[in-house]
């Protein structure tokens, strides 16, 4: 149920609440504003949590830290929207050396090590193929969703996997949500800050059929409603909820619960992570800025 305003209006309809029979889960939901991190060192903080299918280590710095791969099974996400990060990036299929921050990073399966200076935030994006990552998180084991099938990896990329660099610096064109980035194992909504809070008089309450939506806070507060489909069993049934974010949060929404989100302060920015990558939003013209890098996958009708 998108506002005329919003680009998702345009999306193919989702499935039906009734088609849902139960029982259903509830978020996870991570303040990392206050709770102790799982990683530290010299000037950085990490929090690390997880979905069904992603893992999140959200690091905050104000100095040096030094992230390393070894035999990573799959293709990783690096970002931040902070300018004056640097980072010097090495793995077997591209480097990059003392690069700007405000930039998203796309790592190949193999060895890698990840070099980040200066004062900011940054955040990793790894499947949960990876069991050491997933052993670290604050959540290491979730609540299983029969709405949500078993994790398939898109195909791979044109030019076979290497180190790929973007410019989050991107102009919004109309008709266009966000800025979006997909590899095959993931993808990322970065939506650009918000002017101002959000007008309650427009949200967009929608549900998803068979995927978490992972949002990330980074900046301002927010506020998510959650609403869950009633069924003929109330056992079944669970309470609306609304949960109050500061920054950065982590929040991962459930299928099939109905969701909205509301920004309360100028200036916020929102992440959303889904795993493996929605289609809906890749068979949009030009929504995924990085699509001809990546194949969509293909569907059941083709």
């Amino acid at each position: 149920m998108f506002d005329d305003s919003d680009p998702r209006k345009a999306l193919a309809p989702a499935r039906k609440e009734q088609g849902f029979p139960g029982p259903f889960c509830g978020p996870e939901i991570g303040d990392l504003t206050g709770t102790e991190p799982q990683e530290q060192g010299p000037g950085w903080q990490a929090w690390v949590m997880r979905s069904t299918n992603l893992v999140l280590r959200v690091v905050s710095l104000d100095g040096t830290a030094v992230f390393t791969r070894k035999g990573q099974l799959d293709e990783y996400m690096v970002f931040s929207t902070d300018p004056g990060l640097r980072f010097t990036i090495g793995t077997a299929q591209g480097s990059v050396e003392d690069h700007p921050g405000n930039h998203l990073f796309i790592l190949p399966p193999g060895d890698s090590r990840v070099v980040v200076s200066g004062k900011g935030t940054v955040t990793f994006a790894f499947t949960t193929r990876s069991a050491d990552l997933v052993a670290l998180c604050s959540n290491p084991v979730v609540e299983a969703n029969s709405n949500i099938p078993p994790f398939q990896p898109w195909p791979d990329p044109v030019e076979g996997f290497r180190l790929r660099a973007y410019d989050l610096d991107l102009p919004e064109a109309p008709g266009q949500f966000g800025r979006i980035f997909r590899c095959t194992t993931m993808m990322v909504n970065l939506m650009p800050p918000f002017a101002a809070a959000r007008d309650t008089g427009q949200v967009s309450p929608h549900h998803h059929a068979t995927f978490e939506q992972i949002s990330l806070t980074l900046t301002g507060d927010f506020e998510h409603h959650l609403r869950w489909p009633w069924t003929p069993n109330m056992a079944h049934w669970r309470d609306d909820m609304r949960i109050a974010c500061a920054s950065p949060s982590i929040t991962v929404l459930p299928p099939p619960a109905i969701h909205t989100t509301l920004w309360l302060t100028p200036g916020a920015l929102i992440v959303d992570l889904f795993s493996p990558p929605r289609m809906d939003f890749s068979q949009r013209e030009g929504w995924v800025r990085n699509g001809p890098d990546y194949p969509t996958a293909r569907t059941d009708t083709e």
